[in-house]
């Protein structure tokens, strides 16, 4: 007799009970809306009820104007390189990942221009194992405590000069060319640390996109999630040619 497939046992649901039962559904997205920090030289949101129930409507529709740079928000390599990548072009394989959150926030804490190094890489590697190739490595720095604060986020002295923990240029070297990861996030607004963007330095974010990846800015609830075992979904709607737009980023993952 041949075997009859049921509700149970039908193609990946079986997986899915068995990966999802007990996990944490842990939200690493801020809301976003007109008034919040975002990069300075970028326009605000602005938002309009077109149509509205409680004016008599029978349905309600908003529409939003905005940057594709927009709260915690996806950067493809055509944000900063001509004829690269688009949104639309990130193969959605890509999307779902393993997720390696590296954390320097007890130094961020004391020291707010602190980038990783090395040895917070060998560190991770000693606790966990090899940092897996295709991964997403986000860096938790506590950062997105201070949202949605605009002068605490861009922190600046009474110079003008921004202090902002970010990545390092040697991290982000090992993890492209040496451990392969496929994207990476940060807390801040910047992949860059603050006294570099503040004197327009942005080459850490170019030589990202110019590696072919992607990145998620401005995530949020890290220090929710564990340092190793996650999985992390990041989606986003599909403009033709885009160059940046606000993304819903998920982890799933066991109590930490």
């Amino acid at each position: 007799m041949s075997h009859v497939s049921t509700a149970t046992d039908t193609g990946l649901w079986c997986a899915y009970r068995q990966l999802t039962a007990g996990a944490v559904h842990t939200d690493l997205t801020h809301a976003f809306h007109p008034g919040q920090p975002h990069f300075p030289a970028l326009p605000d949101e602005q938002r309009e009820t077109v149509f509205d129930m409680a004016r008599g409507d029978g349905f309600t529709v908003d529409r939003y104007t905005l940057v594709g740079q927009w709260g915690t928000h996806v950067d493809p390599p055509s944000h900063f390189h001509q004829g690269a990548t688009t949104l639309d072009r990130i193969p959605v394989e890509e999307m779902f990942l393993p997720l390696v959150v590296l954390d320097i926030g007890a130094r961020v804490a004391t020291d707010p221009d602190a980038t990783p190094t090395l040895d917070d890489i060998a560190d991770w590697e000693d606790r966990h194992g090899a940092i897996p190739a295709g991964s997403f490595v986000a860096l938790r720095t506590g950062w997105s405590s201070r949202w949605p604060d605009q002068q605490a986020m861009v922190n600046r002295d009474p110079a003008g000069v921004s202090h902002t923990p970010g990545w390092s240029a040697e991290v982000l070297r090992h993890l492209l060319e040496t451990v392969g990861v496929t994207a990476v996030g940060h807390e801040q607004l910047d992949t860059d640390p603050g006294i570099a963007t503040s004197v327009g330095d942005f080459s850490l974010e170019s030589y990202v996109l110019g590696r072919g990846r992607w990145q998620i800015e401005l995530l949020a609830h890290l220090d929710r999630v564990p340092e190793a075992g996650a999985l992390v979904l990041a989606s986003w709607p599909k403009p033709r040619g885009g160059s940046g737009f606000p993304a819903r980023v998920v982890a799933l993952h066991r109590e930490p």
